[in-house]
């Protein structure tokens, strides 16, 4: 067993591109795992984590409705966004740029075999991010991701999550709005929740703040939750 993750910045990169990308190193962990078992060796398997700021792109996970893209493929293309139906958990949500997303390929082996924990981490990393930034944040109960003034008319989602986990490997993560163009989520009900507002870090400030510097304290953050190191 080991926990180190190597990390990788993909910088700015197409969507179906980096889902490829995902999907091959998440088969990779797989596929040792499977070789594993089946001659009962302890070849140790790897861990990633992605950063990736993608063009205008809205993808929708596997129990989605697709009626929560607001949108004909005509308007998408007059708006210069894509559309992806894809295989995480969860409803639609917007990627674009200013926003960072983050994607953990573990195996979990690693770590803890608990997918209820690794959300609620992954959640806690983005928390102890925007606590730095004096952004109070928190979840809200049924409802996945980072939101902020929960419980009052005025909450708002600054942070998505969606996830897909096999033999305790995982894809797909989260996207925290920081300077990402919140015009975006007019054309979709985020997440398939009706009357709730998304935000971002750069809308909360009023000003807008170096993705780099965001980046850092995540995973600061997440090496201290995960008790890792990245590599």
């Amino acid at each position: 067993m080991q926990n180190k993750i190597e990390l990788i910045d993909l910088g700015e990169k197409d969507y179906k591109d980096t889902w490829d990308y995902q999907e091959k190193l998440f088969q990779g962990i797989v596929d040792l795992k499977i070789e594993n078992r089946k001659n009962n060796t302890e070849i140790v398997t790897p861990n990633y984590f992605l950063f990736v700021e993608h063009p205008h792109v809205y993808t929708l996970g596997k129990s989605g409705d697709i009626s929560n893209l607001l949108l004909n493929e005509e308007q998408l293309a007059q708006k210069g966004a894509t559309f992806y139906k894809i295989n995480r958990g969860g409803d639609i949500t917007y990627h674009g740029p200013g926003q960072i997303v983050g994607y953990p390929i573990l195996d979990l082996d690693n770590f803890f075999t608990d997918i209820h924990k690794y959300l609620r981490f992954l959640e806690e990393v983005i928390i102890k991010t925007l606590e730095e930034y004096g952004v109070n944040s928190t979840r809200s109960e049924g409802e996945t991701g980072v939101w902020l003034d929960v419980g009052t008319p005025f909450a708002r989602k600054i942070c998505a999550l969606g996830v897909r986990t096999s033999r305790w490997v995982t894809m797909h993560g989260f996207a925290l709005n920081v300077n990402a163009n919140l015009g975006y989520f007019d054309n979709i009900i985020p997440c398939g929740i009706k009357g709730k507002a998304v935000t971002s870090l750069e809308a909360e400030l009023n000003r807008k703040v170096p993705l780099e510097e965001v980046k850092s304290k995540i995973l600061k953050h997440f090496a201290k939750l995960f008790e890792t190191e990245f590599v």
